[in-house]
């Protein structure tokens, strides 16, 4: 059974996957809010497709950006981290975005990789529900730990997660953290101002 995790909680990834982890697949998942009440629905012609799109903002010890992973740029430069490209409605089960990370190819000097959400539409996250991010072990699907997007509010952006190497590994740690930009460039600020605190 994964763990499900709140806001700023922290896990060791080789413990709780039990084993030497190579590779993990950071998944995220969305549906468009349903429109509530009868007038509310005709107008809208139902639910409205969202565009959320999820990035990895890669950082060095000094948390100094040395990358850039998102559907604009779909791996890292070694090839280390891959995006599945971009889903711009949100529809069907399970994950409609992901991000793999080969972690023996990470370059020794990458120490961060934070993980980003952002509606490059501008739509907010009261238009939003079910939003869940999910870390797996690549090789056996298996599902480590996940972390729920629930809160609602005017902002178009969450700085979700990150990965931080140790010597004992890599560990995740949650965040939480709502902002407001269309694109990972937009938040590239805020996600290092976010490790900060």
């Amino acid at each position: 059974m994964a763990l499900t995790l709140a806001k700023n909680q922290s896990i060791s990834l080789e413990k709780t996957a039990g084993s030497d982890l190579k590779n993990i697949t950071l998944g995220l998942g969305w549906d468009p809010a349903k429109p509530s009440g009868f007038f509310s629905k005709i107008l809208s012609g139902g639910s409205q497709d969202i565009d959320l799109d999820a990035s990895c903002i890669v950082l060095d010890a000094d948390k100094k950006p040395v990358d850039l992973v998102w559907f604009r740029a779909l791996q890292s430069t070694n090839g280390a981290i891959k995006h599945s490209g971009d889903n711009r409605t949100g529809e069907g089960d399970g994950d409609d975005e992901s991000i793999t990370v080969d972690l023996r190819k990470l370059p020794p000097l990458v120490n961060y990789l934070v993980f980003t959400v952002n509606a490059f539409t501008g739509q907010n996250f009261e238009k939003i529900e079910n939003a869940t991010c999910r870390i797996l072990d690549s090789a056996s699907g298996k599902e480590l730990a996940r972390f729920n997007l629930s809160e609602k509010g005017k902002h178009t952006g969450i700085v979700m997660a990150y990965l931080s190497r140790s010597d004992s590994g890599w560990n995740f740690t949650t965040l939480g953290e709502a902002t407001n930009g269309r694109t990972a460039d937009d938040l590239v600020a805020l996600a290092i101002q976010a490790l900060r605190t």
